[in-house]
């Protein structure tokens, strides 16, 4: 379970993130509402363990280590900081994470095989810009579950692209509920309507939070152990700094069409 217990950031003149709670447990989808951009992109970042909190925790089954957190959880599409540049094709974005995964080279997977795996080959010589965003979406998701140690995914602003409500829930619903079973926390600009599931809200805190032991080891990542983490857990951690503050970007909408998709099934 991951748990942030009264997570806050701090920034050049007002806070960031004001102290946050909330707990996600793997196979669940959390949608977190959180206003402007800057303060959610400061959440994703904090949950993920990219940027080191001014106050309280982020933890993983009671471990707080920021190290520990970081080696196992995936920062999705966060506006400036990692969403991929629209100028690549997919085919581009897909060959730099694949490149990028930990492992020996033998194990990872060709281009083309796993544009193939994904059903993605008609969109490998598009501009990502140019695709369908919930095919987007399902591309970033695809590409970050490729690293086996992953248990959590954090979704920055999924709902930026213009996407259907139903349609971007229920797709992040149906990757938590799939076979790798991930911790799934979106941060949204808001709860949609029709959601019925788990919320949490920036700002808000909880006296008491679940705690809940370490989840079953999945056969399907057995090795994951031995296989280096994607980034260096050496790297210092991103501090809450001005530059920090002011390099995080404001609310953007985009309207696209979309088509449905199904939850990744390509752990193995």
């Amino acid at each position: 379970m991951l748990i942030a217990d009264r997570l806050a950031i701090a920034g050049r003149h007002l806070p960031l993130l004001y102290p946050t709670s909330l707990t996600v447990a793997r196979g669940e989808l959390l949608l977190v509402q959180a206003a402007p951009q800057p303060t959610r992109t400061a959440l994703a970042l904090g949950l993920s363990a990219r940027m080191r909190p001014t106050e309280g925790t982020v933890s993983w089954s009671g471990n707080t280590s920021l190290r520990s957190v970081r080696r196992i959880s995936a920062l999705v599409d966060s506006p400036e900081v990692n969403e991929p540049e629209a100028h690549l094709k997919v085919r581009d974005l897909v060959a730099e994470d694949l490149a990028l995964q930990p492992g020996p080279i033998w194990r990872r997977s060709g281009i083309d095989a796993w544009m193939t795996k994904h059903h993605m080959d008609e969109l490998a010589n598009e501009w990502l810009d140019a695709i369908d965003p919930l095919a987007r979406l399902a591309l970033l998701t695809h590409l970050a579950l490729e690293d086996r140690g992953v248990e959590v995914l954090v979704f920055d602003s999924p709902d930026r692209h213009g996407i259907p409500e139903d349609d971007w829930f229920r797709y992040l619903v149906s990757v938590a509920t799939g076979r790798r079973a991930p911790a799934v926390v979106a941060v949204v600009q808001r709860i949609p309507a029709n959601w019925g599931g788990s919320t949490a809200w920036a700002g808000r805190v909880q006296d008491k939070l679940a705690v809940a032991p370490a989840p079953a080891a999945d056969p399907d990542t057995e090795d994951q152990e031995n296989a280096a983490p994607r980034e260096n857990p050496e790297e210092p951690v991103a501090e809450a700094s001005p530059a920090t503050a002011e390099s995080l970007a404001d609310d953007t909408d985009a309207a696209a069409t979309t088509t449905h998709l199904t939850a990744p099934k390509e752990e193995s």
